[in-house]
């Protein structure tokens, strides 16, 4: 273990939210380690963090007393939950969709990245598509996207194409996220734990390039 944020908290996982994704696949992120901390730091100043945490899945036991894992401490799986104080409240970002730890980090990036593009266009002024995390509940978490294909499948039932479909028409994939976002924004009636699985079915297309 190696190669831990300095600018955050690492800490244990107290509890995971909901059940564990049962087949994780190895990501195809190209980006370098130091990258993804870079985005996630710019992700973080534009949500005024503060407190920022990452919690792993190493025994309390196995924490330094600088409060970083030790250098051969083991991980029950790869999963994390980064989790800060912010101007819309308390978030709390879980992920073990991938491999390496480092890649569900990488993956909360971009998420945090589609969150914010929602404030670029114009359709919240106060940061209301992040409502859904607010003071994450251990349950209330949804699952991710064990592949491509459970994200396409998806967003594809949103503007009636299958799987197959969605790969063939090259716009396919952005106009069932486009279609999925309005329909499912709690500003517009929709839910909250529907709309944080858009958020993460695109997250998953993106790490794999149909984005």
């Amino acid at each position: 273990m190696s190669d831990w944020p300095s600018n955050l908290t690492v800490a244990p996982i107290r509890e995971w939210p909901g059940a564990l994704t049962p087949r994780r696949t190895p990501s195809n992120f190209s980006a370098s380690w130091s990258a993804t901390l870079a985005e996630l730091s710019r992700e973080m100043r534009h949500l005024n963090a503060r407190n920022g945490e990452l919690l792993v899945a190493v025994r309390p036991d196995d924490f330094r007393r600088d409060g970083k894992p030790r250098a051969n401490a083991k991980q029950e799986h790869p999963g994390v939950i980064l989790s800060f104080d912010s101007s819309v409240g308390h978030l709390s970002y879980p992920c073990d969709t991938f491999t390496r730890w480092q890649d569900n980090v990488r993956a909360i990036t971009l998420a945090l990245e589609a969150l914010r593009k929602v404030d670029r266009y114009g359709v919240t002024k106060r940061g209301e598509q992040y409502r859904g995390f607010l003071a994450l509940e251990a349950t209330a978490a949804p699952e991710g996207f064990a592949t491509a294909d459970e994200a396409l499948a998806f967003l594809g039932a949103f503007i009636g194409l299958g799987v197959a479909e969605m790969k063939v028409i090259l716009s396919a994939p952005a106009r069932a996220l486009r279609r999925a976002q309005r329909d499912t924004h709690p500003d517009f009636g929709g839910d909250a734990a529907t709309f944080q699985r858009v958020s993460l079915a695109e997250a998953k297309l993106r790490a794999e390039g149909l984005l």
